[in-house]
């Protein structure tokens, strides 16, 4: 690493590629010869231009969106489509979700608002599993059905595509661009950017073209997707430094071999951990084996005080951000597309040091 910078396994705003970063720092002042940063310049000149519509191909060309998808650029975070989502797609029907961790939790909260959610599935109050396709149960002629592929703060993960005769709707905030997606069986993908694209503050919408412009009346402009769409994400200023930041990210991502090699390196990061933990009489690991987040790792020893300990002195050690969300406890290690390996293996080699220790 450079600059004496930490190992940072925040679950978001997370760690970014230094590649991008160093290229954010070299243009900051001067923005290829424009005389100006890319914070400075308006949304609506020819150099943003270029920024925002190269950025949109990558990302088309990262994930294979097809063409009659729209990618949207939007603000408000993952919690503004809990909103979005029902008053853009609902159309009067009930909408099916999948409650699996607080923020599908949090969505169909909010969806209720809006019209009639059924309970497709449940794994309160452990939410240490995601359930089967045998275990949906899902409402004929639903208007979609709604799940969170990644659960950051359980460590739990869909390692399947539930199979629905409702456009799936998916909030992929903590897990896209980690692995290759087929979009074409999505009606709608989501994510908050924090994560795994760029700094907090842009939201990706990933919409198939058919499904907007049904929104229910009282949508204000800046949610309807129909809008958005016809105004190319710019019915206001969008977050254009946020934006620019995504089009680096996505040159380090495709420069290397796009989601197919991220997808090696995110099974590889989580082996390394997981191998340890279900060796370890120490640690316990709170997902279930074939419900675990390659994204998120989420451990505790049998103490709370040890846990707190733990994470101090990983902290001192340059290893920070590793506690765990204050509803489930114990440590958490995020394993983001910009995670170093040799961050991953300066936690194992940690978890050791600290298990010898205090057995």
């Amino acid at each position: 690493m450079t600059e004496n910078r930490v190992y940072n396994f925040s679950a978001g705003p997370s760690v970014m590629p230094e590649e991008a970063l160093l290229e954010a720092r070299r243009d900051l002042l001067n923005y290829k010869g424009s005389g100006m940063s890319v914070m400075e310049m308006s949304h609506r000149s020819p150099v943003f231009a270029e920024i925002f519509d190269s950025t949109q191909e990558k990302l088309r060309k990262a994930l294979s969106v097809p063409d009659d998808y729209e990618i949207l650029f939007l603000q408000g975070g993952a919690t503004l489509q809990f909103a979005a989502i029902p008053m853009n797609l609902s159309c009067g029907k009930t909408a099916d979700y999948a409650v699996t961790g607080n923020f599908s939790n949090k969505a169909a909260k909010e969806a209720e608002k809006y019209c009639t959610v059924h309970l497709a599935a449940t794994t309160a109050p452990e939410h240490n599993r995601i359930p089967k396709q045998n275990e949906l149960s899902l409402t004929p002629d639903a208007a979609y059905f709604y799940y969170c592929a990644n659960n950051t703060i359980y460590g739990t993960e869909w390692q399947y595509i539930p199979e629905t005769d409702a456009p799936l709707v998916c909030d992929m905030s903590s897990d896209i661009l980690s692995q290759p997606v087929d979009v074409s069986r999505f009606g709608l993908i989501y994510a908050g950017a924090q994560k795994n694209m760029a700094p907090a503050g842009l939201t990706v919408v990933i919409v198939k073209k058919d499904l907007a412009g049904k929104e229910l009346p009282f949508t204000p402009q800046v949610m309807s997707y129909k809008t958005m769409i016809e105004t190319g994400s710019m019915l206001n200023t969008p977050p254009c430094w946020c934006i620019y930041m995504l089009g680096l990210t996505l040159d380090w991502l495709l420069e290397r071999g796009g989601v197919t090699w991220m997808q090696e390196l995110k099974r590889e990061r989580a082996k390394r951990v997981y191998d340890f933990l279900d060796n370890s009489r120490f640690y316990l690991a709170h997902a279930e084996k074939d419900s675990r987040s390659d994204m998120n790792v989420t451990f505790r020893t049998n103490s709370p005080e040890l846990d707190a300990a733990f994470v101090k002195e990983a902290a001192a050690r340059g290893l920070v951000n590793l506690k765990g969300h204050r509803i489930a406890g114990g440590m958490r290690a995020s394993l983001y597309n910009a995670m170093p390996m040799e961050g991953v293996d300066a936690l194992v080699a940690f978890m050791k040091e600290f298990e010898r220790e205090h057995v």
